[in-house]
């Protein structure tokens, strides 16, 4: 018998036309899949998310089977399981003899160092191959920085429009003579705004089993166990895809960066875990949106700001990251060193923003973009806290966080800790902001309308000690540089009032415990 070629497929790579099977028949083939320790554990990752991707992974390991190939699937309490994928491809070489190893790359920088480092270690030679589900390839990412002093990814994404066609014009043009309208896509929320529900899926006796599996070795992680209901099948994630098409994509764009308290859905598509994991294909989804566009069932200010998340800021962050790596892990810019709060991972915090955002990420392992962004991420901004407790705690609470798309987000969109190389300024905001944009100031503990002292909101204060601190630094960025005309026209004693009502409210923070991410 012919040696066989190993394939093995990652947790994030349960797609049909993974680069990796390409050209290859089951015949010939013996696929391994792994539940591994090391990657459950090297975050201590939200117990929805461990049951997302290792019940994903289940069932995309049966439909292979029913397809006729041979999967050699290594349960996470198997007795001889190394814990490793570097550990089980070991083992996988020793049972099948192959004459090659073909993956296809990682999506993250330890796990891509690690393959690269399979050769030395195998009897066998090992092929390594780029991931073909991406729009942009990283030399397309690179022609793109070459020579650039900024990587503004609006430009980036004008190009991803041109090589996908998508809502252009024979003529070359964008549809509606616009690259990007994001300005028509600012509502804050009308009293009572409410959405359809985004499905939910009941688990079947798969994932019945990986839930007790997480319930019994990973009681010590963060959030709530059930209800689970994200989609674990690629019919279900089709089926997910279609509910937002037909039913919440005409009013995706006016509302998606509204909050509104109960409704931890509203208009967004909720997809994002299905096409982190493979389940679905960005081109897939950026296609049926246009085709609700033409079909007049969609506005183009919608399917733009869908599309544009898709090919444009989901691509970008993905070379962004592999463009600043390994350097962008430990960036810190603006010498941020206070310690996340502990209410980051309890939720006791009379601050109803924060809250509630850290509420719906206990319950359901998401929050949606601009709840991460200008509640969450601005509140860490402000109070400069350190950047790797934000890294860790946005990839270990949230199911749809992998460090490619996790990291540029946080540490350079969220934090500024990269000096402005992915943000053109830093998105700092005050209460006023939160309160045009949500319903939580109404009835929160703290009045968004006093400034300082007692009873404040606390964004108010942290905001002008966040642009004291640091006018060095930011007083000449062209975007937010006339702030500090406002800073310099209040009185000494206002300016007091609001560093000292800052410095207190930080003062009272306590720093979360030990082990709540890593060990």
């Amino acid at each position: 018998m012919t040696s066989p070629i190993l394939v093995p497929v990652l947790g994030d790579q349960l797609s049909r036309n993974i680069s990796s099977l390409d050209g290859l028949s089951p015949a010939q083939t013996r696929i391994l899949m792994m539940e591994v320790w090391d990657e459950a554990t090297y975050v201590k990752h939200h117990k929805q998310k461990i049951v997302l991707i290792f019940a994903a992974m289940r069932h995309f390991a049966a439909e292979l089977r029913a397809e006729g190939w041979q999967v050699d699937y290594i349960r996470l309490d198997d007795p001889e399981n190394t814990g490793s994928f570097t550990g089980e491809v070991v083992r996988a070489v020793e049972r099948h003899a192959p004459s090659e190893v073909r993956v296809t790359e990682s999506g993250e920088w330890r796990v891509a160092r690690a393959m690269e480092e399979w050769e030395g270690r195998l009897p066998c030679p090992v092929t390594i191959l780029p991931d073909t589900r991406f729009i942009a390839t990283h030399a397309d990412f690179r022609n793109f920085a070459d020579g650039r002093k900024h990587l503004t990814m609006e430009y980036f994404y004008r190009e991803m429009r041109r090589k996908t066609g998508l809502l252009m014009r024979r003529d070359g043009n964008p549809e509606g003579d616009q690259w990007n309208l994001d300005a028509e896509n600012r509502e804050p929320p009308k009293e009572g705004l409410r959405a359809p529900p985004a499905p939910k899926f009941t688990p079947d006796e798969t994932t019945r089993a990986v839930i007790e599996l997480v319930g019994t070795r990973f009681a010590d992680h963060f959030g709530d166990l059930e209800p689970f209901g994200w989609p674990v099948t690629r019919d279900e994630a089709l089926e997910a895809a279609e509910a937002f098409f037909t039913r919440r994509l005409a009013l995706f764009g006016p509302y998606q960066d509204a909050m509104v308290h109960g409704e931890d859905d509203l208009y967004h598509s909720m997809l994002s875990t299905s096409l982190n994991i493979g389940l679905l294909d960005p081109l897939e989804l950026c296609r049926r949106a246009e085709d609700e566009y033409r079909a007049g069932r969609a506005p183009l200010n919608s399917v733009e700001g869908f599309i544009r998340q898709i090919i444009g800021w989901r691509e970008y962050v993905r070379g962004f990251y592999w463009h600043q790596m390994p350097d962008l892990a430990e960036a810190n810019e603006l010498a941020a060193n206070r310690p996340l709060p502990e209410f980051f991972w309890t939720g006791k915090t009379d601050m109803r923003c924060l809250a509630d955002c850290i509420r719906t990420t206990r319950e359901d392992a998401h929050a949606h973009h601009i709840q991460r962004l200008m509640v969450l991420g601005n509140f860490c901004l402000l109070a400069g806290i350190n950047p790797r407790d934000v890294q860790d705690w946005y990839l270990a609470v949230y199911a749809d966080a992998y460090e490619w798309v996790e990291l540029p987000n946080v540490s350079g969109m969220i934090l500024y800790a990269d000096g402005g190389n992915l943000a053109t300024k830093p998105y700092a905001a005050s209460g006023n902001y939160i309160n045009k944009m949500s319903n939580y100031c109404k009835e929160c503990s703290y009045s968004v309308s006093k400034k300082t002292g007692e009873g404040a909101c606390p964004f108010n204060p942290l905001y002008w000690h966040f642009m004291d601190r640091h006018r060095d630094r930011l007083e000449s960025n062209h975007r937010i540089g006339r702030i500090y005309a406002t800073w310099d026209r209040m009185d000494d004693e206002k300016k007091s009032d609001y560093l000292e009502s800052a410095q207190k409210f930080l003062d009272s923070l306590e720093p979360a415990r030990k082990g709540w991410a890593r060990d």
